[in-house]
């Protein structure tokens, strides 16, 4: 008898998946092995930034009271009675009159509160001359000015970007506290496929979907459990879905979630005593996306359509292991675009498209079936129509979600 399944909506789906997640802890790395991480605890400035007044500029530090009434016709001269490199501190104070030569960066000498740009001055041995006053702080980077001492600066469950680092190495952070990974693994099923180094063969096809996983999981910065691929025997699929579920904090399988003769996961599920959140989902391609957890692990049984399957992975999966780090952003981010060429299909459910995104412009990546292939490659971005409409024409307002960003959304907008 063949399982009856009732759809449910994109969001209610991605909603049950994220509250089954659950935390993995918390690691200490090298401060060069971080990016890409999670921070699991907020950085807080640890001094002021700048730590104090210093030049933004190569020029000339002065007091700005000695600059009243220069102009043109009034040039008025200072004596140069010193040099600071970036990173020295002059032991001098200027008095009336007198100028530091001072490189970008340094700090602000005893008495000056402001820089003069050297194409500002006259140059002469041991003097210069300006032609315009300057007023108190002009040309001044002011301690504290971007961050003070006790600041929160990257709250705990944020992506560690470049300029992350940058902010860690500021304060002295030598070591990162960061979110634990998750263990994936990925197991491809299905009598028709071949390793790729195979020959082709009729009726098989070689398994695209298990190196392309591979592939968005170390686009996350994670690293995978290969269990090879399973053959379309009950038992013999049972066991290595029983050894990868206890080896892996998240299972993801290919193929295996339909209602043919040969799909046997939800049997498996059922075997393993998982429960199962939900076995369809309103949305094309990968209607038949099925998501369990069992024993606290995560079981993703994605579709075998390469498209569905590519789907499947950045609606769900990818926000799971997102959430049970701890990140703040656990969604592909979104925006709005002009639709490139009609879309006449209709759609019975939620549809996501392949596409080209040039910053203004999504265009369907070409062919675009649940099986398809070439428009995964061709596409950096999802479309997606919503359900119960009868197609769109070009130059249409469309969403879109985009891909392969280094950072994601903090809101769920479909």
């Amino acid at each position: 008898m063949v399982e009856k399944r009732n759809p449910i909506p994109v969001a209610e789906a991605v909603k049950k998946v994220l509250d089954h997640a659950f935390p993995l802890g918390t690691e200490t790395v090298e401060l060069e092995e971080s990016y890409g991480r999670i921070l699991a605890e907020p950085i807080v400035a640890s001094s002021d930034v700048p730590p104090f007044n210093r030049s933004p500029y190569d020029g000339y530090a002065i007091r700005s009271m000695d600059s009243s009434g220069a102009s043109g016709d009034n040039r008025i001269g200072f004596t140069v009675i010193d040099h600071i490199g970036a990173g020295e501190v002059s032991a001098k104070k200027l008095g009336a009159g007198e100028a530091i030569r001072i490189m970008t960066g340094a700090q602000l000498p005893e008495g000056a509160d402001a820089v003069v740009m050297f194409e500002q001055t006259v140059e002469s041995t041991g003097s210069i001359t300006i032609r315009k006053p300057f007023e108190a702080l002009e040309n001044v980077s002011l301690q504290g000015e971007d961050l003070r001492q006790g600041e929160m600066v990257i709250d705990s469950g944020s992506l560690i970007n470049p300029g992350t680092i940058a902010l860690l190495a500021t304060f002295g952070y030598p070591q990162v506290s960061v979110a634990k990974q998750p263990i994936v693994g990925i197991l491809s099923t299905g009598t028709e496929l071949l390793e790729v180094g195979d020959a082709l063969v009729p009726g098989k096809i070689r398994n695209s979907n298990g190196p392309m996983i591979v592939a968005q999981l170390r686009r996350m910065g994670f690293r995978c459990k290969m269990y090879g691929m399973s053959i379309d025997r009950l038992d013999e699929s049972y066991e290595v879905v029983k050894k990868a579920a206890e080896e892996t904090d998240c299972l993801i399988t290919t193929g295996g979630v339909s209602v043919g003769d040969f799909d046997f996961l939800p049997a498996i599920y059922e075997r393993l005593g998982a429960e199962v959140l939900f076995n369809k989902v309103a949305m094309r391609p990968g209607s038949v996306t099925t998501v369990a957890v069992a024993n606290g692990r995560y079981l993703f049984g994605l579709s075998g359509n390469p498209s569905a399957c590519f789907t499947g992975f950045e609606l769900f999966v990818r926000p799971a292991l997102l959430n049970m780090m701890g990140a703040r952003k656990l969604y592909l981010p979104h925006t709005t675009a002009v639709l490139g060429e009609d879309f006449t299909k209709a759609n019975p459910f939620t549809r996501f498209i392949r596409a080209t995104y040039d910053g203004e412009t999504a265009t369907p990546a070409g062919f675009n079936k649940s099986n398809a292939v070439s428009s995964i490659a061709r596409g950096n971005a999802l479309i997606v129509l919503p359900g119960g409409t009868r197609g769109f024409q070009a130059g249409d307002a469309v969403d879109v979600l985009l891909l392969g960003m280094e950072e994601g959304s903090g809101k769920w907008k479909l």
